[in-house]
């Protein structure tokens, strides 16, 4: 039975080959689920998309097979539906048996793959994902922001990786409450309209603390981590039920955005315990109900888990090709030319994966800052090397990172600071940087091509291309073809992708109108240095639009209202050309630079030149039947094509949101910062969108005839006149950026009062309720060094991140001249001791561990006494890969001479088995003293401490070595239906300002920086709405830990980084008040 037809504003994407073979019938329950609506699944739109593509590849001998067809189609059912490109059933059986097999998991057909794409409900989708990590934006309600952001540059998926270490605080605690609760992910997902790939480790690495996995097991866990070992594996399968029990019910068999479930992540299939492990996470995934393919993220081409014990359902490859160092931004390494033989090698039945590929780059202490790293991996970065990733046929890819976020507490593994922003797509105070651009240009384009889900690799400049050549051998081309329909992709480089030259080079190609030089009606086609170009051979757009071929890039292609768009643009110094079938009746743009060619051998193609000096956005072609535009590349990018909900018979229960399974109408909006998303209402004849303005800007909207009125974010839209012809759906007016948003400033921060917070080296501090330090064994992987047997790692006493003080004791004889202590921080940690109230020294030199020799004062050991020494370390977090077990403490210690009798250890209230502080989490305190005792949180009695007034800008009252905590209130009161960026300024935005200071800032109790004023690079610290509170009274605290006897006196600042008008919506705060602890 034929299904309904598609909606008249069925856009490009809606016409995608399913397939139509008897073996693909309900057979069983389990395909059942898939199936619910199998009767929709193979619609009229399928046979008439793959008739088209048929006719505009073999039109020259279509029209008498047509004449017969004519004669079938007269005794055709009643029921069936027909169009003017309709086929027989033959025909569009014939076009899916190219199909090669398809597989499953063996738990569900929902999901499927062959060697093009995963099938997603008999849909082939192209995977177009990035990285997000929820841990390091822990306010629920800006999951959806950075989702909508997604999905507007043209993604469908997000790749999420949960923290061990903040889920599973404990032994056998499972956390999913507050920031860390999955469901809030799976319902803003929805929402938004994105596919997940769930990555829960439980070792993640993503630069943090122990590679994701709990403190407490480094710790408690005798085996070796991530193998077979029965107490690791007992550790973790708590955490992994609970990950079970809450994502099984958000699979895409059950109308959830998960789509995939990752194994662990980047590892080594041998030895055999590595791989049994792996064996062990999927049959618990499998027995805990869960369906959906399990896939893995091999670090380089390492060929791990294809086969074998823990082999996965499809596996996946890890590239970084720029590396991670930041500091020479414009130095590029070459594109990598071998994935796709690395892929035919060794996975070709499966399509090809990559979890991870460089969307950024970390940056390390006292490196250059993410800015150097937004160049490092910027719009030229993705325009060549994603387009690389094109040629080498892969089909499902993730950016890592989309959105970096915020390394907040103790998340942070040694290697890197607080932030996390990663010269990210989407900045860490969620602004959209130059490189969105790139990838809103690049996801549209893959969006609306179907026909490039599905391509074989035909050959590149490196092998032989038939009846392909290119005039100048510095330029490189790869060709990939639609098997089906014929559709060419032609990639083109530079040769030397590292060139900053400019190149020109003209292409012989074939076409469906016999072989073709391009470009026909200018000299040649120009690459500048690192740019990448896409050109298309018999391409389709719309419900009829045939385009022969265009050196011009596509962004959009789709049917909006009843007219086919197609949307070129490239870059205003260069020229264009494209050719195509124009049809309706319309008129042509009249411009000195757009030249329209067309001959009697064209067989009605029309080609368009566009000459050098095109900028903003160019009609070239108005009829009632097509719209064809060009526009810069800078122009293009400031379009939109947001999916509106329109329910069809096509559409899948529970993806009312998504593109391609909800809906496939859209409509083009050009001129806001941001288009979240966009509906119909009253019948059809309004359009309402919603988003973000940075300016006040010309609105530009095409949308179906249907459409009148136009409100942005709740407000009618005053349309202009425009010269487009009437009734068509080409509208045009002016969005204002509101008053109130050129009202938010930022309040000066005054009022600062300051307590002592190093108790611990006055003369009689009590260290009785300290945890005592007696262990003399460990389970940690690098044993102490020396002393008398005593284990000191803060670890194995419940201290497991963030500062820690240790406090050993001995009896004063007269002959104790100096301690020898090895210290372990992770890389660029510092420790200060002191002996007794007298300060030592501070040690620091960027290593992961410390020798050194203490001397003590004259004077400073009391005889016939106690005498302390006291350690005040930083806790850098706990390294990753093999080195998870860090030996974080003191490995090392010995007393010259003479010997300790007794050492203390403590860090945060609790250990990990008792914080107090449940919803900001395990890692969000340490053990300094005014941490301890809640100075940090909102709602602490300041006098109840003995704080004084003091300004930050003062330093310590000593003038020397210590630690002091410095607290001040304010108020905001931001508009509403404002996004309001703000950021924490140290010294001016400094780095590296030179003094010899460490500080940890505290937002409403939330540690949402570390300031390391000596080493750099990070000044400025942003906080989102709901950790900050942006309609009511916010605390601020500064733990300043001065580290030698020279007076620091830092400087902070708080500062509007942007404000735009619009906005996610309301955002709740969770910031719990001060209580006795």
């Amino acid at each position: 039975m034929a299904a309904a037809g598609p909606p008249a504003n069925a856009t490009h994407d809606q016409y995608i080959l399913l397939p139509h073979d008897e073996q693909h019938e309900l057979s069983s329950s389990r395909r059942a689920l898939k199936y619910k609506f199998a009767q929709s699944e193979i619609t009229q739109n399928d046979r008439s998309f793959t008739a088209r593509m048929l006719w505009r590849r073999y039109h020259s001998w279509a029209l008498p097979a047509l004449l017969s067809l004519c004669l079938v189609l007269l005794t055709w059912p009643a029921t069936t539906q027909t169009s003017a490109f309709a086929t027989d059933g033959a025909s569009t059986r014939l076009a899916a048996r190219a199909d090669p097999p398809r597989k499953d998991d063996g738990f569900t057909d929902v999901v499927q793959w062959d060697n093009y794409t995963i099938f997603l409900h008999g849909q082939r989708v192209f995977l177009h994902s990035g990285e997000f990590h929820t841990f390091r934006l822990p306010v629920p309600d800006l999951w959806l922001d950075i989702f909508q952001k997604m999905v507007a540059a043209g993604l469908n998926g997000v790749s999420i990786y949960i923290h061990m270490g903040v889920t599973n605080p404990a032994p056998g605690v499972i956390d999913f409450n507050d920031w860390r609760a999955l469901q809030p992910i799976f319902d803003a997902a929805k929402l938004a309209g994105i596919l997940v790939v769930l990555r829960p480790g439980p070792y993640i690495n993503a630069e943090t603390t122990a590679g994701g996995i709990a403190h407490w097991a480094t710790s408690l866990v005798a085996g070796t981590l991530r193998t077979n070992a029965s107490d690791w594996t007992a550790a973790y399968q708590p955490y992994v039920n609970g990950i079970i029990d809450q994502t099984v019910p958000n699979e895409v068999t059950s109308g959830g955005p998960v789509l995939a479930v990752q194994v662990d992540n980047e590892y080594s299939q041998s030895p055999i315990t590595h791989a049994e492990y792996f064996a062990n996470l999927e049959k618990q995934y499998r027995d805990g109900g869960l369906l959906v393919p399990l896939t893995y993220n091999d670090p380089g081409e390492g060929r791990n888990f294809i086969n074998g014990t823990g082999a996965v359902d499809i596996y996946g490859l890890d590239s970084y090709p720029q590396g991670f160092d930041c500091s020479n931004p414009t130095h590029w390494a070459p594109v990598v030319t071998n994935y796709h033989q690395y892929h035919i090698q060794n996975n070709p039945s499966e399509p090809w994966y990559m979890p991870e590929f460089q969307g950024g780059s970390f940056d390390p202490w006292g490196g250059p800052g993410y800015d150097a790293c937004e160049v490092l991996t910027g719009p030229d970065f993705q325009d060549v090397f994603y387009k690389q990733n094109w040629a080498s046929n892969v089909k499902l890819i993730s950016y890592y990172m989309f959105y970096g976020g915020t390394s907040w507490g103790g998340l942070p593994f040694p290697g890197v600071y607080t932030s996390y922003d990663y010269g990210s797509s989407i900045r860490e105070s969620r602004a959209l940087s130059p490189k969105f651009d790139e990838v809103k240009r690049q996801g549209i384009f893959l969006r609306s091509s179907p026909e490039f889900r599905k391509t074989d690799w035909i050959g590149d400049s490196s092998t032989v291309i038939p009846n392909v050549n290119l005039s100048n051998s510095a330029a490189f081309v790869t060709l990939l073809k639609n098997p089906d329909t014929g559709t060419g992709f032609y990639i083109t480089r530079q040769a030397d992708s590292t060139s900053t030259s400019t190149i020109s080079f003209n292409i012989t190609l074939p076409t469906s109108n016999g072989t073709l030089v391009l470009p026909q009606t200018t000299d040649g086609i120009t690459l500048n240095g690192r740019q990448s170009k896409v050109i298309v051979t018999d391409y389709s757009f719309g419900a009829h639009g045939s385009v022969l071929y265009s050196t011009a890039s596509v962004f959009f292609a789709g049917t909006i209202g009843s007219r086919d768009v197609l949307f070129l643009f490239g870059d205003a110094d260069q020229s264009h050309e494209a050719a195509l079938t124009l049809t309706g009746n319309g008129a042509r743009v009249q411009s000195s630079r757009v030249q329209f060619t067309t001959s009697r051998s064209s067989r009605g193609v029309t080609a368009i030149t566009v000459l050098p000096g095109s900028t903003g956005l160019v009609t070239l072609w108005d009829s009632d039947t097509q719209l064809v535009f060009f526009a810069d590349t800078v122009t293009a990018a400031t379009f939109w094509a947001p999916a509106v909900p329109s329910s069809t018979p096509n559409t899948i229960r529970g993806f009312e949101h998504y593109w391609q399974f909800g809906t496939n109408t859209t409509v083009l909006v050009g001129g806001p910062y941001l288009v979240r998303n966009a509906s119909f209402a009253d019948g059809g004849r309004k359009l309402a969108l919603r988003g973000d303005l940075n300016a006040s800007v010309l609105l530009t909207v095409v949308a179906p005839p249907s459409v009148t009125e136009v409100t942005w974010n709740g407000e009618e839209v005053e349309l202009r006149p425009t010269t487009q012809a009437s009734g068509r759906g080409f509208l045009t007016g002016r969005l204002t950026q509101r008053a109130a948003v050129k009202s938010v400033q930022a309040p000066k921060l005054t009022g600062w009062k300051f307590a002592d917070s190093l108790p611990e080296v006055q003369p009689g501090f009590d260290d009785s309720p300290w945890v005592l330090a007696n262990h003399t064994t460990t389970n940690i992987t690098n044993k102490p060094l020396f002393g008398d047997g005593r284990v000191l790692y803060g670890c194995d006493y419940g201290f497991c991140e963030n500062n820690v003080l240790w406090r050993g004791h001995f009896n004063g004889t007269g002959s104790e001249t100096s301690v020898n202590l090895t210290i372990n921080g992770g890389s660029s940690f510092a420790a200060s001791v002191w002996i007794n109230d007298h300060f030592i020294d501070t040690v620091h030199n960027g290593a992961d561990q410390i020798n050194a020799l203490f001397p003590f004062p004259n004077g400073s050991v009391r005889i016939g006494e106690d005498n302390v020494v006291t350690v005040l370390q930083d806790h850098m977090g706990n390294d990753e890969d093999s080195d998870e077990k860090s030996a974080r403490g003191i490995p090392g210690f010995q007393l010259n001479s003479g010997n300790f009798t007794t050492w203390k250890v403590q860090g945060k209230v609790g250990g990990y088995l008792d914080f107090p502080d449940k919803v900001r989490g395990i890692f969000n305190e340490g053990g300094l003293f005014g941490e301890r005792q809640g100075w940090h949180l909102p709602g602490f009695d300041l006098s109840s401490a003995n704080f004084t007034a003091r300004d930050l800008s003062e330093g310590l009252p000593s003038g020397g070595a210590g630690v002091g905590f410095f607290v001040t209130t304010f108020d905001l009161k931001i508009p509403s239906g404002t996004d309001t960026m703000m950021s924490f300024v140290f010294d001016g935005g400094v780095g590296n300002s030179g003094q010899a200071y460490r500080a940890l800032l505290f937002v409403n109790g939330w540690k949402f920086g570390k300031r390391v004023a000596n080493v750099g690079p990070q000044a400025s610290f942003p906080v989102p709405p709901g950790i900050l509170d942006y309609n009511g009274k916010n605390t601020i605290a500064v733990a300043l830990w001065a580290m030698n006897n020279t007076a620091v006196s830092p400087s902070l600042e708080l500062v509007v980084d942007g404000i735009l008008d619009g906005g996610v919506g309301p955002i709740a705060t969770n910031n719990p008040e001060w209580s006795p602890r």
